[in-house]
């Protein structure tokens, strides 16, 4: 399986989930269940339906993220040596057609948040971003048509 690239924060917010999901969760939903069959018929047993669901839900979830991180390449964007190019990790400030300045930090798709400035690796954006450089000018297909940005510098925090 191929290996998916993650910054270390992201690294570290995937495992506090899986922490928080294994150490609270969990025993929450164990409680839960027990307390439900303790009412008696479980096939009329409101309560018992939904601890199940969300067992599944919590179980399903910690598979997902022991399998992103078993498949994970952790990239630090501090160790890059990129030469100015915009690469996975890095934080690059745009001006766009509006002139309005913007920033925003390449990540994977698990610790994408556009309002927080992270773009997700394979958005629009950030796959029209790498391989360039600080002056370089970008044509970006959005879904609200073409948008041309400036890269205005390109750092590795």
């Amino acid at each position: 399986m191929a290996k998916t690239p993650i910054t270390v924060r992201g690294m570290e917010l995937l495992r506090a989930e899986l922490q928080r999901l294994k150490t609270q969760e969990r025993p929450r939903i164990i409680t839960a269940i027990a307390e439900a069959r303790a009412h008696g018929d479980l096939s009329e047993n409101a309560e018992y339906a939904a601890a199940r669901e969300r067992q599944g839900f919590v179980e399903g979830r910690i598979a997902e993220i022991e399998s992103k991180l078993a498949n994970a390449q952790v990239i630090d964007p501090k160790l890059l040596h990129a030469d100015g190019r915009c690469v996975f990790g890095a934080t690059v400030d745009l001006e766009g057609e509006e002139g309005a300045p913007v920033t925003y930090q390449i990540v994977g798709e698990d610790e994408a948040d556009i309002k927080s400035g992270r773009l997700s690796v394979t958005s629009p954006i950030a796959r029209a971003l790498i391989g360039r450089e600080a002056g370089d000018a970008v044509d970006v297909q959005t879904p609200g048509g073409v948008k041309r940005y400036e890269i205005l510098d390109v750092r590795y925090e």
